[in-house]
């Protein structure tokens, strides 16, 4: 993770998960996430697909609008690029695993930024696939912000960070108290 927000985000949820798969939405406080709340983001599953429940005042800036209520998927201009972003968000509940990507974007006068975005995976009530934390921040904030908005962005890299139960090397078979024993058998010639 490249930018400060993502890193924020990430060591946060981190800590509230500890050895679970994922925190619990309620246990998210905003003031312990002040210095990244700005660039942050939390998701909705819907029929629809993954909605803005609430999102970040340099987030909504980038975009030019309101986000809150607007699909997820919406935030990128062709089809099959939305599809990826609807499968991504859904593989990160599925697998209770975080992604973390790098974009490349332009805004609608030509001007190119890149941009990293987190997703991990939220309990809500007790329930899985209900919700997601994120972040979408670019390295500094650009000159542009408030006066120009973003017009397209497409992925370039991805990475998958696995919850720490499946990183964890299989263990070792159970060493043997005394060694084996063999048995030779009279036999003839091979």
């Amino acid at each position: 993770m490249k930018n400060m927000s993502t890193r924020l985000v990430f060591e946060y949820w981190d800590t509230l998960r500890g050895e679970r798969a994922a925190p619990e939405r309620g246990e998210i406080e905003p003031g312990a996430l002040r210095h990244a709340l700005a660039d942050t983001f939390v998701l909705e599953n819907e029929p629809i697909g993954p909605v803005f429940r609430l999102a970040g005042t340099r987030l909504c800036a980038l975009f030019g609008s309101e986000l809150r209520g607007r699909t997820f998927a919406a935030l990128w201009p062709d089809v099959e690029s939305q599809g990826d972003m609807r499968r991504l968000v859904q593989t990160v509940m599925d697998e209770t695993a975080g992604a973390v990507a790098g974009l490349s974007a332009e805004t609608a006068s030509g001007a190119p930024i890149y941009l990293e975005l987190l997703l991990l995976p939220l309990r809500y009530r007790g329930r899985t696939h209900a919700r997601v934390l994120g972040a979408l921040s670019p390295a500094t904030a650009p000159e542009w912000l408030g006066l120009d908005t973003l017009d397209s962005m497409r992925m370039i890299s991805l990475r998958m960070l696995w919850p720490a139960h499946q990183n964890k090397p299989a263990p070792e078979p159970a060493a043997r108290s005394a060694p084996p024993k063999f048995l030779v058998l009279p036999g003839g010639r091979i």
